[in-house]
């Protein structure tokens, strides 16, 4: 008890810490040139997720003393979803390590596009198009998806529709590898996204054409085929590829320590 206690207080030391660091009073703004200040991590959700999926990864970055922002990404379409991710972007100071999961990818290769802030790319089980590709031409390109089976739409106002996992279904399809009481509070705080975003074609440059990127591979997602991530991967000569082989889609829920080690991983490169 007394250990767990221990450790409780020093995750929640070091994240506010790191909530000092984004305002310009936590140890890098103090450092005064001496020791480098570490990346601010930015990580956007994908589709069927929201930002506290990223919980278990935020609190071992900002252990290890990297300044954390966890996203909100509308998901509403690729082009505004960017948007407002890059303001996000412009807000902060200094380098950025930028990371996305799922449909987030599709976001953060448009929204870092010129940012010569963004040092670095993650995409964990995620989405990096080229212009002209959306989120349904990559996740069909290899045979494995079984995504659309699950999916329950919703009619919103002016003909557009949400699109919902099936709670029922949603631990095997989306996090097999999460323990079923997690994957089922998962399921009912999931985030719908617009059909129109996954339908929505990338446009203009993408940032990972630039920019290093580094690719955390899903090896047992049921949502983005394994295939379609090695060949995103090797289309973007990634800096770096790893597989986890039993990883369902939401990877960053089930295996936070190996999603942060990769994050950091490519922090310090």
């Amino acid at each position: 008890m007394v250990r767990t206690r221990s450790r409780l207080i020093a995750v929640a030391a070091a994240l506010v810490l790191t909530a000092g660091t984004l305002i310009g009073v936590g140890p890098a703004a103090q450092a005064g040139g001496g020791k480098k200040a570490k990346p601010t991590v930015v990580l956007v959700h994908g589709a069927f997720a929201d930002s506290s999926g990223w919980n278990g990864v935020v609190s071992r970055l900002a252990r290890d003393g990297y300044p954390v922002i966890s996203a909100a990404n509308p998901l509403r379409g690729v082009a505004s979803d960017a948007a407002q991710v890059k303001a996000l972007l412009d807000s902060i100071k200094g380098p950025i390590v930028l990371v996305g999961h799922s449909y987030g990818g599709m976001v953060i290769s448009k929204a870092a596009a010129g940012d010569k802030d963004v040092k670095a790319l993650v995409y964990v089980a995620a989405f990096a198009p080229l212009a002209g590709e959306s989120a349904g031409d990559l996740s069909a390109k290899f045979p494995g998806s079984t995504l659309a089976a699950t999916l329950r739409p919703v009619k919103l106002p002016g003909g557009q529709q949400d699109l919902y996992v099936d709670p029922a279904k949603f631990h095997q399809q989306f996090a097999a590898d999460v323990p079923a009481r997690d994957a089922a509070l998962m399921a009912v705080a999931q985030r719908p996204i617009t059909a129109a975003a996954l339908d929505e074609k990338a446009a203009g440059p993408q940032a990972w054409q630039k920019v290093p990127s580094y690719f955390l591979v899903a090896g047992g997602d049921k949502n983005i085929p394994p295939a379609v991530q090695y060949f995103e991967a090797k289309r973007a000569k990634a800096a770096a590829v790893r597989t986890v082989r039993s990883g369902s889609h939401a990877v960053f829920v089930s295996e936070p320590g190996i999603t942060a080690a990769f994050i950091e991983k490519a922090a310090r490169s």
